[in-house]
């Protein structure tokens, strides 16, 4: 059920999860990510030697060899393949990505529909590797281009002579190779100008390409830009000199000086040429659709710009998180100094924490909305709320707990009852009397559920798929959980009771059901968490929502997206991949 084009919109989430997570007090860990949304751990972005950047997700080449891949996975362009070791240098294109071995072969993953990842044999004897649009190109150890994939603007016809080549780049749909007299190669798609490199054409060291326009690096130190040039990702920044590496990304440039600031240039809707502070220390820099990379000297990676899978990974840093919950197209993370860092889409302002961002001590999220508890018992509610799903009924004071449902809210008070608002349409905001004795909270798409004193769950709202049939015997619950259209319960045994919807399996809890402290659900799966560290999971996994990351051990704390899934882990562990190159 891969996706066959993600496009430049948005998939929309519908999960509605509590983030379980440590008490208050206890150490926290990092962030991590799988299904289509990959995030890792802060170790993991750390010894690195070279990145890439594609359009929803990023690559990492660590000096051991190894390569780390992060953002948006809906191709498996994240899916390192076996071995992941003995990689000199990688690439991506839009949706896929590529690492050349240091046996001098490529590997190539990811969407495939036009060839991309199809390396023509002989694979052997590569020493270079880029990635456009949907085409690639490898330079052999003979100074010869070898092309492959989508051809429509013959991107992948090498002109003659093709030989003496050192250096191979590739933009959207057209290509670029460095001679070694140092002149520059163009061809493909050049509606723009992409190709016609400007006079004189000699003493290039270093090209790249973006989109519609391509970037040369001089040996005298300058940059010169040429092709589209409707975002002003063509005008070098003055004083133009002292560049020693550049970068082209979708619409804009980047070029490193040789005092270790980056420069960045052109469109800016994401903040991709916003530069963190400090501006120091660059060694190398990459440029994706509308988000960019940088490595320091000590080898640890900076990302900005567009984040909406993942792509600039967790905001930085990645550690001290206690518990983690998925909201629409952004995710929420609860630090233990009660500060909640997000990321994700800005357009649902879901992701937007109102000030002052201080004091929480538990957070939930809707698709469109988001809320949080402070210490004080209050409930503070933003993004989305054309349904008022974040207006707080009065008295905003003595919460304990939240629960975002698609377009309703729950609040759990201290005095063990439950305050619902927003869409009632389905009466999943009409919490049957007595409202007394809750003890926790949660909400589905369209339903809510509420754990009493007794070990009774209590669900209301819609229940066209069963998800308010609390299974007999209805009592001995500990917690709750409600994925879109189906709810779940873990009993004082430890084992998993879960009905409502079960198109995919989401229902079907893994044997052995015992030794769980902790559920969450996305739309069309599931999660559990044991007393061991370990997460189990099941249902839906078209995207490998259920593929949990080795080693599977040391978490805290569960969360599930529509189609991605999230954990907090003390352990420091794992890799994933994926970007879009020097710009298709």
């Amino acid at each position: 059920m891969k996706r066959s084009s993600v496009g430049w919109g948005l998939v929309l989430v519908t999960l509605f999860v509590l983030g379980v997570g440590a008490a208050r007090g206890e150490t926290g860990g990092a962030i991590l990510g799988w299904g289509t949304q990959v995030l890792v751990e802060q170790e993991a972005l750390e010894d690195l030697v070279a990145v890439a950047g594609a359009e929803k997700h990023s690559l990492g080449l660590r000096s051991d060899g190894t390569i780390v891949a992060w953002g948006g996975n809906f191709d498996g362009q994240c899916d390192v393949p076996e071995p992941n070791a003995g990689f000199v240098e990688i690439a991506v294109g839009q949706f896929y990505s590529l690492g050349l071995r240091s046996d001098r072969t490529i590997e190539a993953w990811g969407y495939n529909s036009s060839g991309q990842c199809n390396v023509p044999a002989p694979n052997a004897d590569f020493i270079a590797v880029a990635g456009g649009r949907s085409h690639s190109l490898g330079l052999k150890s003979d100074s010869t281009i070898v092309a492959w994939g989508y051809n429509g603007n013959g991107q992948c016809n090498v002109p003659a002579p093709n030989a003496d080549f050192i250096a191979v780049a590739a933009g959207g749909d057209h290509s670029l190779g460095l001679k070694a007299d140092g002149t520059v190669v163009c061809w493909g798609r050049n509606d723009l100008g992409q190709c016609n490199v400007p006079e004189p054409n000699a003493d290039f060291l270093a090209i790249d390409g973006g989109s519609n326009h391509s970037l040369g690096l001089k040996s005298d130190s300058t940059i010169v830009a040429w092709g589209w040039n409707g975002q002003g990702q063509i005008e070098v920044p003055e004083p133009n000199a002292e560049f020693v590496a550049i970068a082209a990304g979708y619409w804009h440039s980047l070029g490193v000086r040789a005092d270790g600031t980056i420069e960045a240039w052109g469109h800016n809707n994401s903040g991709q040429t916003d530069v963190p502070e400090p501006n120091a220390d660059f060694l190398a820099v990459a440029g994706g659709s509308d988000h960019s990379l940088g490595i320091k000297a000590d080898g640890t990676l900076i990302a900005w710009g567009y984040n909406v899978y993942g792509q600039c990974n967790v905001p930085a840093p990645n550690a001290d998180f206690l518990s983690v919950t998925a909201g629409g197209a952004y995710s929420l993370g609860l630090r233990s100094d009660g500060v909640i860092v997000a990321w994700g889409d800005d357009g649902f302002d879901g992701w937007n924490v109102p000030e002052p961002n201080a004091g929480f001590v538990a957070a939930a999220g809707g698709p469109y909305h988001s809320l949080g508890v402070r210490g004080d018992s209050t409930i503070a509610a933003w993004g989305d709320s054309s349904a008022g799903q974040c207006d707080v009924p009065a008295p905003n004071s003595g919460f304990l707990a939240p629960a975002g449902g698609y377009s309703h809210s729950l609040g759990l008070r201290a005095d063990s009852t439950i305050a619902a608002w927003g869409d009632s349409s389905s009466g999943q905001c009409d919490v049957p009397e007595p409202n007394a004795g809750f003890l926790a909270i949660a909400a589905g798409h369209f339903h809510s559920l509420g754990l009493k004193s007794d070990g009774s769950i209590v669900a209301w709202g819609d229940c066209g798929s069963g998800e308010c049939d609390v299974p007999e015997p209805n009592d001995d619950f500990i917690a709750v959980a409600a994925g879109s259209y189906h709810s779940l319960g873990i009993k004082s045994d430890g084992s998993i009771v879960a009905w409502g919807w079960n198109g995919e399996g989401e229902c079907d809890v893994p044997e052995p059901n015992t030794d769980f402290i902790a559920v969450a659900a996305g739309a069309y799966h599931t999660l559990g968490l044991k007393s061991d560290g370990t997460i189990v999971a099941w249902g839906g996994n078209f995207d490998g929502q259920c593929d949990v990351p080795e080693p599977n051990a040391g978490y805290t704390a569960v969360a599930g997206g529509e189609t991605f899934s999230l954990g907090v882990r003390r352990s420091v562990v794992s890799a994933v991949a994926s970007p879009l190159p020097g710009g298709a």
